[in-house]
């Protein structure tokens, strides 16, 4: 039995950033560990004004190359997502048949040179891939994981008080070497740091709890100093503990002696009374602040915001948090956000943490990569469960991606995960890191001596969380996976449920999680995991659209080619549709009815199955469901059979037509809370209604909707900040003259922006649909398109019209304000 406790914290990297952006954060530096002090930004954002050219140009990393003609942009930026997507694109059906290749960007920049005996540093949050940063034309080095977090000292090459140049080459031309969209480019964040000598190292903060109950709380904060000056330093630790309010809730200080160019870790306890405990339901959050000073004047401060909770896990009483047992209602999520591509904005990471919560899901596993920092941000303060996955394998290529991280693996498995586990202990959030996905060497001997390797360092970089990885078997047996899964906490099973009740027998103390799952057994999954406790949980496959890995979950009609989407191309799809929720943000009913079984939030649901066309029937992928919609709208098949089918946590439900009762049915746990009605299409009304104890309670309605007529916009956000990457998603509709969305509309569409903003991305769900992401038209789909509007740095408003020939056009203004202190 493995019975760990286990507390977790996170790092806030971009709360700190956001606020030292603005100024509100300033670190007293000094140059010399005296008091010539000055007030310096500890971590700068350094997203703005690059040049960006695609193509390689051997001469771009040198200080005096002209980029005079280069584009001008911002980022997070992913070049991918701007192109065309072409069946001879190389990237082929796994990354979406969007372009590659190679791109660079430069940027110039001044170090003040007040700022001189301080430590300059570059940090990026993910580049993809093998990035080479050169500053005033000298080469740092390679970066060659896309996914993972690195920094260089810049300090040796900076010129103070004069002009500094820094250039990125990005190479993205090896193909294929993602079984997803990639994407291409600077995607995640770019920061400036400025240190003292004496300071904190970088993810150097670790905060752990060893006792938690809600009467108190233990906090272990264990800090690793750094001195790089020739002479030794007396400096002090302090430590300070704040609730949500802001109330000083514990406080810890300390006399340090360092070495010189040393470096010294202090671990220290403080105690908390009371604590408010994180957890899904409650995710409760406090702050760390860790300071180094010397005398009166302060070297450096690093911000953690934490989160208090306990976690054991076991075959006889499965994952247990803060002493209450609980499910795990998963969904994988690959890194893209949808029409904007790989681009990591901070909102929309925060958007997809908001979207997986409203659909039910209570933890999301990140399939196949680290995620943005903005992302487990999001999973800390809106409490969404994590397994934080480091690769997609190991030693040994996928068949179709010969350029995968298996030619990564033996010179950097050790430098990404420690970027991994370091970079992302903090957060409350994860629960269990993953050190892989259906390893293809899984069935060699050599397999568990590199997952002993892999799991070893994990749990020495992190003792407090438990290892698990994925696995299948893909007709390799499944027995002969003993010995590999020994070498895990939790075993990962990728759609082997049907093995867990045997394997049990003869492994009684295996704790498994289904970390892949075909949407179409939703209830057979959901009730294995209800019925036995030593399987903690469910992850579908998945919980949202993404790019690539094209026609996975593809539904098709008479005359298209059959087959799943490794046996061949099928262009024009460009991405899975496998998601509960589609490329643009909408439920399927597929998500309606997960949701239902496993919480009680939502209890009706009504959906119509799309009909079998006269040439023949509709049929499906391994990972598809069959294509059902919110709508009653189907012109030709008036007086034809259509099955309608009404998901429900009631023992009963009544369907009527236009008013008519059509019939009653139960929709037990022996229904698997669903039926199915069928009947003859009449344009009119359909209705579901909930029966308890035969009254009648909740109710839902289709409407058949008339011919378009308008365009509907609906914003998630009216006000944005004017940080230059706040970003609003407008839903666009095509309704009828009554307001009803027009199930069947495909009109064209076009965009038009104007004032304090732009549009980063729009698009339809379709994923058959190959007009560009980033673009000033595009066509709905089932009524329905996404803009994504983006912020400038100055205040005002922006206005957005979108207009069709036939349509009266919509208009929406977004309001673009400073950040109130």
């Amino acid at each position: 039995m493995t019975d760990v406790s286990l507390f977790v914290v996170k790092r806030t990297f971009n709360y700190i950033l956001l606020v030292a952006f603005f100024g509100l954060f300033t670190v007293a530096c000094s140059s010399k560990c005296d008091s010539n002090s000055a007030n310096i930004v500890r971590k700068q954002n350094f997203d703005f004004d690059w040049r960006f050219a695609l193509g390689d140009q051997p001469d771009a990393g040198n200080s005096n190359f002209d980029d005079s003609s280069w584009r001008q942009l911002d980022l997070p930026h992913d070049w991918s997502i701007e192109g065309q997507i072409e069946a001879e694109n190389p990237t082929g059906n796994d990354g979406g048949y969007f372009p590659a290749g190679i791109g660079w960007y430069r940027k110039s920049f001044t170090i003040p040179k007040e700022w001189k005996g301080q430590k300059i540093g570059i940090y990026f949050e993910g580049v993809y891939m093998n990035s080479e940063v050169f500053v005033n034309g000298k080469s740092l080095g390679v970066h060659p994981y896309g996914y993972s977090s690195f920094d260089y000292d810049l300090t040796p090459y900076i010129h103070f008080g004069k002009e500094n140049r820094i250039a990125v080459r990005v190479d993205n031309s090896l193909q294929k070497n993602c079984r997803w969209y990639s994407g291409s480019g600077i995607y995640r964040h770019v920061w400036l740091m400025v240190n003292s000598p004496v300071h904190i190292a970088h993810w150097g903060v670790g905060i752990t709890t060893p006792e938690v109950s809600r009467e108190v709380a233990s906090v272990e904060v264990n800090t690793l100093v750094e001195n790089e000056t020739g002479k030794a330093q007396n400096v002090e630790l302090i430590t300070v503990l704040t609730d949500k309010s802001g109330k000083t809730v514990g406080k810890y200080e300390l006399s340090i002696e360092l070495e010189p160019n040393s470096e010294k870790a202090v671990t220290h306890r403080m105690q908390i009374n009371n604590p408010l405990l994180w957890s899904p339901d409650a995710p409760n959050l406090y702050v760390a602040e860790s300071i180094i000073k010397k005398g009166d004047i302060e070297l450096d401060r690093v911000q953690n915001s934490l989160g208090i909770r306990s976690l054991k896990y076991s075959a006889e009483k499965g994952f247990v948090l803060n002493g209450e047992t609980i499910k795990l209602n998963g969904g994988c999520a690959h890194h893209d956000n949808g029409v904007l591509g790989a681009a990591a904005y901070d909102r929309a990471e925060e958007r997809k943490v908001e979207l997986l919560k409203a659909a039910g899901f209570n933890a999301v596993r990140t399939s196949h990569n680290p995620p943005s920092e903005a992302f487990l941000d999001a999973c800390d303060r809106l409490g969404l469960l994590v397994i934080d996955e480091a690769f997609d394998g190991w030693k040994q290529a996928k068949d179709q991606t010969p350029h995968d991280y298996s030619t990564l693996f033996d010179e950097n498995w050790q430098s990404d995960l420690d970027a991994m586990v370091l970079r992302d202990r903090n957060h409350p959030a994860i629960v269990m890191w993953s050190s892989g996905n259906e390893i293809m060497e899984r069935t060699s001997p050599e397999a568990v001596k590199t997952a002993r390797m892999l799991n070893s360092y994990i749990r020495q970089l992190d003792p407090t969380r438990p290892v698990t990885s994925a696995m299948t078997s893909w007709n390799q047996g499944w027995e002969i996976f003993d010995p590999l899964m020994a070498e895990h906490d939790i075993c990962g099973y990728n759609y082997m449920m049907h093995k867990s009740e045997s394997d049990h027998e003869r492994v009684p103390e295996r704790v498994i999680v289904q970390t892949e799952s075909y949407p179409k057994d939703a209830f057979y999954n959901w009730k294995m995991v209800q019925d036995h406790d030593y399987i903690i949980g469910d992850f579908v496959w998945t919980a949202m659209d993404y790019l690539g890995e094209s026609s996975i979950g593809r539904y098709y009609y008479p005359g298209e080619p059959d087959g799943q989407h490794w046996e061949r191309n099928f262009f024009p799809w460009h991405g899975a549709y496998c998601g509960d929720i589609d490329l643009i943000g909408w439920r399927k009913p597929i998500s309606h009815y997960r949701n239902i079984l496993w919480n009680d939030i939502e209890k009706l649901y009504l959906a119509v199955r799309e009909p079998n066309p006269a040439e023949g029937a509709i049929k499906t992928t391994m990972w598809a469901v069959w294509p059902s919609w919110e709508s009653w709208n189907w012109p030709g098949f008036e007086g034809k059979k259509i099955d309608v089918e009404v998901y429900s946590k009631y023992p009963k439900v009544r369907l009527y037509l236009n008013d008519k009762l059509v019939g009653e049915k139960p929709t037990g746990v022996d229904q698997q809370f669903k039926a199915t009605f069928s009947l003859p299409y009449a344009p009119g009304s359909l209705k579901a209604v909930g029966v308890v104890d035969q009254q009648e309670g909740e109710s839902t309605i289709l409407k058949t909707a008339g011919n378009p007529a308008k365009i509907r916009l609906t914003a998630d956000r009216m006000e944005l900040k004017t940080d230059g990457q706040d970003l609003s998603y407008v839903t666009v509709e095509v309704t009828d003259e009554d307001g009803n969305l027009v199930p069947n509309a495909a009109n064209e569409l076009e965009f038009f922006v104007s004032g304090e903003g732009s549009i980063a991305g729009l698009g339809n769900a379709n994923l058959k649909d190959t007009e560009q992401y980033v673009a000033s038209r595009c066509s709905a789909w089932k009524g329905q398109a996404l803009a994504v509007l983006k912020s400038s740095k100055e205040p005002g408003a922006l206005k957005l019209t979108v207009s069709s020939p036939g349509l009266q056009e919509g208009t929406m203004m977004i309001k673009i304000e400073p950040e109130q202190d």
